[in-house]
């Protein structure tokens, strides 16, 4: 299968989806629909006639990317906390009413794959990790110029590596995510929140104390946009924040030694409030020597990582198929 493939590309969210298609390597505008979260029925059929609302006369075929563990040699979902696809063997039920493959896998993942490309769609880092901060912490890899999924699908979840555990405290009963001390749990876009309703409550005459006073739901970024604007305390509440991220940027360096570790997802709107902060603790955590050749950056594509991943994934599994069916 050649790069001149005909694909669609979907990014499924518990807030959105989006679709879009890719052909000669352009990708289209994205059709934005809120997520159909009511059940698994009227999820797919949104997926489907998204799809089919999107394609030409020609598809070759499907990628999906869903927040979800995935297997992905079937394309069955595993396990998903925010949509309604758990145990369902999304592949075969869609590539069954789309008459095309379609190819399944994580969102982060899919997402860490259009980030290993530039905008001319030509692969820039074989060693690359992605971080998405946005409700949760998500994560993809690339290794070695290939996604990497790991035994069972599940690789990439770096949201629950943890940076702060309690080693006196009883070990947790495993039912609770994420857990106390992780990634997630710390630096998530959860986490701005709270520390920014915490820190407008303890403050009424600071700036988001005043967005509190107006009966306004105080949000993280709420905090980002004070601090843009120069509030001091939104400010060293963003750069903890940041710091919080940088440790997790530290772990995955020390891990993997990558060419590139991406920051994606909403927290990505923060730019230089994130990214510096990170950085330098990422540096001061990292083993020297180790990620001599690292760079730490936002993403490139931003919230089109998503759609233009899982176009990519369709066709890099397509070439894979075409070269096994050739014989190479």
């Amino acid at each position: 299968m050649s790069d001149g493939a005909d694909v669609i590309g979907v990014d499924l969210g518990g807030t959105k989806v989006a679709v879009a298609r890719l052909r000669g390597g352009e990708l289209s505008d994205s059709s934005v629909e809120p997520t159909e979260l009511g059940d698994q029925r009227r999820l797919i059929d949104q997926l489907v006639a998204m799809v089919q609302r999107c394609r030409g006369e020609r598809l070759d075929g499907v990628g999906i990317g869903v927040p979800s563990v995935v297997e992905f040699a079937t394309g069955r979902v595993v396990s998903s906390a925010n949509i309604p696809l758990a145990d369902v063997p999304l592949r075969e039920v869609l590539g069954g009413r789309l008459g095309v493959p379609v190819f399944v896998d994580n969102d982060a993942t899919v997402a860490a794959l259009a980030e290993a490309h530039d905008e001319q769609l030509r692969m820039t880092a074989r060693e690359l990790v992605m971080l998405t901060v946005g409700t949760g912490v998500g994560g993809g890899m690339v290794l070695g110029g290939r996604i990497y999924r790991g035994a069972t699908g599940a690789a990439g979840e770096l949201g629950h590596t943890l940076i702060g555990v309690e080693l006196d405290d009883p070990a947790p009963t495993g039912d609770r995510f994420p857990q106390p001390g992780s990634l997630e749990r710390a630096a998530s876009g959860h986490a701005l929140d709270a520390l920014a309703r915490a820190a407008a409550a303890s403050d009424p005459g600071g700036a988001l104390g005043r967005v509190r006073a107006q009966g306004a739901d105080v949000r993280g970024a709420d905090a980002v946009r004070c601090a843009r604007d120069g509030d001091p305390g939104a400010g060293a509440l963003v750069e903890l924040w940041a710091r919080r991220l940088g440790i997790g940027i530290a772990n995955a360096i020390n891990t993997f030694d990558p060419e590139e570790v991406v920051i994606g997802g909403g927290a990505a709107e923060a730019g230089e409030l994130l990214i510096e902060p990170a950085r330098a603790t990422a540096a001061a955590y990292v083993l020297p020597g180790a990620g001599r050749s690292t760079t730490i950056r936002l993403a490139r594509h931003g919230v089109r990582a998503g759609v233009l991943g899982a176009a990519l994934l369709a066709i890099h599994e397509l070439r894979e198929a075409g070269g096994r069916e050739d014989g190479r």
